[in-house]
Formats: structure tokens, C-alpha cells, sequence
């Protein structure tokens, strides 16, 4: 008998299977993974099963199944097994044969799973939930600012960046300024010289300084460079730990690096 021949009674087979299973009170399909799957078989096309379970709808390829148990109203159960058998023809092709279903294989280790009207929405390829895209960190913000040593605006240089509390800044500098009569500074200061009109006391004087808005006094020591937690919102501003700027000139190079992250 030719292949053809026996996949067009073996087609027969299936579909009056299906047309028994109309009046059927539930199906069963057993896949090969272990799971069984309770259900009415509406249809076979493309190579899959169509399962309708209460207001759910489910497909299955044929090589995913072992068996298929149809249960009837008159009591008579057709069983349906799907096995890995390889026709001379086609050595891909699927071979469903109709009978009594034999048990070969070994023992199952654990209690098959069942799938029932319950649990068919979380199985369902329709519900599976897409992974969430992780998205990396932002990187620092990067500022670069003249500082100037000399009283212009009052001696302090608006960064141009209003910083949020517990934002991680850190600042670097270099270059150098002078102070009036000779003298020049680096941006961590000359702890030599005495100054006692200059904001930060413990400080060298010409030091880099920065200042977190303009109402606040709690400066902060910056030197050649810092790294500081925000404690607080507010513009950021730098400036030279001097009293007197009338008599200096010159501005420190300072890069800004703000983490956006908190």
C-alpha cells in the first residue's frame, strides 16, 4: 500500500474521530513531557491540535503529543497515540495510528501535570508576559566651568547646574590664580598664608570652594578634587577661599561630574 494511501485512511481516521468527539464531555491528551492536557478537540490543521477548554483555546503541534484520549457520551473511549514511528517515505513524517494506547515507556518518577480550565490562562502563549527591557544607569553629566579668582559676581561662578540631594558630584581643577602683591595659588590654596576674612577658616587660603544654593553657608572644601554626596537642592557654585578678591585675577579650570542617578 502506498504512503499516500495510508496517510489518506489515517486523515480518515482522525477526522471521524473528531466528528465522535462533538458530543464528547472531555478529551485528554497526553503529551510527551508528562503534562495532560483536559479538553474538547475542535480541529487538526497545520500540523496542530486545537483544544478548547471553557472559554480558552489552545494549540498543540503533533510532535509534542504521545496520546489522545476521546471520551464519549455512550462510554466508548477512542484513544489516539502519536508516535515517533519514521515512514520509508518521509523519515520527518509524523505516523498516526488509531487503537488502544500500550504503555512502553518507563515508569514516571512524579504525578504528571494536568491542565485544566484553571490553569490554561497562565500556560497560554497569549499571556506569556515579555521580559522587561533593562536599562543601564544614565551616565554623569560633564560640566566645564571657568572659576574666577576675582570679585565678579560677588566671587562666585555659577556652575549652571541646580543639583538634587543625594546626587554623587565630584569636581577636579587646575590652573592657577593670582591672589594680588606676587603671590599665586593652585586650587588647593597656600596654608602659609594667614587670612582671617576668608569664608572657610581651616582652609588654605585661594583654595577651590564650592557652595550648594545662595542662601546656604555650609561650604565645601574642594581642592584639587572632591567627591561629595548633595545635601541638599540648589544651584551649585564655586568660588576662591579669599576675603579680599579685589586685588586678584585670573580663574581655575574645573570639570564638573554629576551622577543623575539616586
Amino acid at each position: 500500500m502506498s504512503f499516500n494511501s495510508k496517510f489518506f485512511r489515517l486523515v480518515c481516521a482522525v477526522c471521524l474521530v473528531f466528528s465522535l468527539s462533538v458530543l464528547a464531555f472531555a478529551d485528554t491528551i497526553r503529551l510527551k513531557d508528562g503534562s495532560i492536557i483536559k479538553g474538547k478537540i475542535t480541529g487538526f490543521s497545520g500540523g496542530k491540535f486545537t483544544v478548547v477548554m471553557g472559554q480558552k483555546q489552545m494549540s498543540f503541534s503533533a510532535d509534542e503529543i504521545e496520546s489522545i484520549l476521546f471520551d464519549s457520551m455512550n462510554g466508548n473511549a477512542e484513544t489516539v497515540k502519536i508516535s515517533d514511528q519514521k515512514t520509508p517515505s518521509n523519515s520527518n513524517s509524523t505516523v498516526i495510528t488509531v487503537g488502544q494506547t500500550t504503555k512502553t515507556s518507563a515508569p514516571q518518577t512524579s504525578s504528571p501535570r494536568v491542565i485544566t480550565t484553571d490553569t490554561v490562562a497562565q500556560n497560554a502563549p497569549a499571556t506569556i508576559e515579555p521580559k522587561p527591557t533593562v536599562v543601564g544607569k544614565a551616565k554623569p553629566i560633564e560640566l566645564g566651568v571657568k572659576v574666577l579668582a576675582d570679585n565678579t559676581a560677588n566671587g562666585w561662578t555659577n556652575s549652571g547646574w541646580v543639583v538634587r540631594k543625594g546626587q554623587r558630584i565630584r569636581i577636579t581643577s587646575g590652573g592657577r590664580v593670582s591672589l594680588g602683591n606676587g603671590r599665586f595659588s593652585t586650587s588647593t590654596g597656600i596654608s602659609s598664608l594667614p587670612d582671617n576674612e576668608k569664608l572657610m577658616k581651616s582652609v588654605a587660603t585661594g583654595a577651590l570652594i564650592a557652595v550648594i544654593g545662595d542662601d546656604n553657608n555650609d561650604f565645601i572644601y574642594v581642592g584639587g578634587e572632591r567627591e561629595f554626596i548633595a545635601e541638599r537642592d540648589g544651584a551649585l557654585f564655586l568660588g576662591v577661599n579669599e576675603g579680599n578678591l579685589d586685588d586678584n585675577s585670573g580663574a581655575f579650570d574645573v570639570k564638573i561630574e554629576i551622577d543623575p542617578n539616586i
